[in-house]
């Protein structure tokens, strides 16, 4: 018989709420919400004007322009992933809720 692990399992039985907790555990975190939209926003931001700046060589050469492309998406992936789990948990698609922001 193979071994299964189930210490990572996620099913309905396993989830024990209350009324008091899942008050608590539903409520979006706004400042972690504003957080992931600030970051997804700047993200973008800095790949669109890294993209700019490469193509017009702005500073002598491509390399700032790559550099801050890259620095772009290193803010964008944690926003554009925080914001998603936001958006889903909000609208209550199924193994998704507010609880699996972070908190600051």
């Amino acid at each position: 018989m193979a071994y299964v692990d189930h210490a990572f399992s996620i099913s309905d039985d396993d989830i024990m709420m209350d009324s008091s907790s899942s008050s608590l555990s539903n409520r979006p975190p706004i400042k972690e919400i504003a957080l992931a939209v600030s970051l997804l926003v700047i993200g973008t931001l800095g790949i669109i004007l890294g993209i700019i700046m490469a193509v017009n060589r702005t500073g002598g050469d491509t390399a700032h322009g790559i550099v801050f492309a890259v620095l772009g998406s290193v803010l964008f992936i944690p926003g554009f992933y925080y914001t998603r789990i936001a958006y889903y948990a909000y609208k209550g698609y199924k193994g998704f809720s507010f609880a699996n922001i972070p908190a600051v």
